[in-house]
């Protein structure tokens, strides 16, 4: 008996976004197809055995997603070349972009027959007031151009219009390019379920690297802002402070810990109760998201949202004036972000009917199963 199964090989730069953005995705292919990983060292333990019972084969690198290293990222391209030469993928998917970049790249050279890189944001590469990071941006932009240059193997996968506009504004595609705009990485309905927020102790929520373009130092000072005005406010901040060329300095890192403001948790392997005992979602992002996977979460579960009027995060935010989920504040925006707190804790009914807006919003634009049934069609599969 013949099988039409198909290969299908994934690039990541970091394992932990595996299960959490693409676990459904893969759970898909998988009906079909074998799915091949290609990721950094699994540190999760968890991770590694889902994996192993989904019958995913992982190949493990150095690759650091973060920084720049000259001798890591070419030792990561002779491997991702030896592993494609090894395996014979019909469909290469790589995301984030140093797979996006050298995999492709890599993927044309041995003549993938269907290669979808998916840009799930920007980053500051684009930024217009990116000067601090030039050079690296300079040298990211002429690789992608480079990576994506057209023809009939590649199909471009974006996550927001604003990254595909600006991708033509900047040259490095054109109307010749096979370019695809998908709703986010999606989220799945059952996993993050709808649960009644709490109104009666106000609490916000903010899950973040500790970078600065994602607006650390602003949910920060309006933490302070509102809590020299407001007494029993909880303020709440999720995620990792690790070596990145946009971290926040260290004496803001200091008094985030100090917990005099908020209180810091860190990175966590499951943020979903965390959302549960929030009231608001709050991302103050201008670091140029594909779409926000902490804010589809908030959404999913029932969370009103404040965050920026900026690419990918005003994705989130519903204009209908019959059905608000949240606001849209300026960037870096202090007082708009404390007048937009104090908007929720004067008026706590809007807390739950913007959070019921947004579960519907996220079930209609947002449901993991929509966004996988688009990715199947783009990688030519259904």
């Amino acid at each position: 008996m013949t099988t039409n199964k198909k290969k299908v090989l994934i690039a990541c730069d970091s394992s932990r976004t595996l299960l959490q953005f693409r676990g459904k995705l893969i759970e898909q292919l998988l009906k079909e197809n074998e799915v091949y990983v290609f990721t950094p060292k699994v540190s999760q333990q968890h991770v590694r055995e889902k994996l192993k019972d989904m019958k995913v084969t992982v190949y493990e690198n150095g690759l650091n997603g973060s920084n720049v290293s000259i001798y890591s990222d070419l030792k990561y391209i002779v491997q991702l070349y030896q592993l494609i030469k090894k395996i014979k993928p019909d469909i290469f998917f790589p995301y984030t972009f140093k797979p996006v970049i050298y995999g492709t790249i890599v993927a044309n050279l041995c003549r993938i027959s269907c290669i979808t890189p998916m840009l799930t944001g920007l980053g500051y590469n684009f930024s217009d007031k990116n000067t601090k990071n030039w050079l690296v941006s300079m040298i990211t932009k002429t690789l992608l151009k480079l990576s994506l240059s057209a023809n009939k193997r590649i199909r471009i996968i974006f996550q927001n219009k604003d990254d595909y506009n600006k991708l033509i504004a900047s040259g490095i595609i054109g109307k010749k390019h096979q370019a695809f705009v998908v709703n986010g990485s999606g989220v799945d309905l059952i996993d993050y379920a709808y649960s009644a927020p709490e109104t009666k102790v106000i609490s916000f929520l903010m899950i973040s690297r500790l970078i600065n373009a994602k607006g650390v130092k602003e949910f920060y000072e309006a933490a302070r802002l509102v809590s020299e005005k407001f007494s029993g406010i909880e303020f709440k901040l999720i995620g990792s402070y690790d070596d990145n060329i946009d971290a926040i300095d260290d004496q803001l890192y200091a008094n985030i810990k100090s917990g005099k403001v908020l209180q810091y948790v860190g990175q966590v392997d499951d943020v979903r109760p965390y959302i549960r005992d929030a009231s608001v979602l709050v991302l103050p992002s201008y670091y140029g998201e594909g779409v926000p996977r902490c804010i589809l979460e908030g959404m999913a579960m029932g969370r009103a949202i404040i965050t920026c009027d900026s690419v990918g995060c005003r994705e989130t935010i519903n204009l209908s004036v019959k059905q608000p989920n949240g606001f849209l504040i300026p960037i870096k925006d202090i007082k708009a972000l404390v007048s937009k707190m104090e908007h929720y804790i004067n008026h706590t009914k809007d807390i739950l009917t913007y959070g019921l807006n947004g579960r519907e919003f996220a079930r209609q634009k947002f449901d993991v199963n929509l966004v996988n049934e688009a990715m199947l069609k783009i990688m030519q599969l259904n």
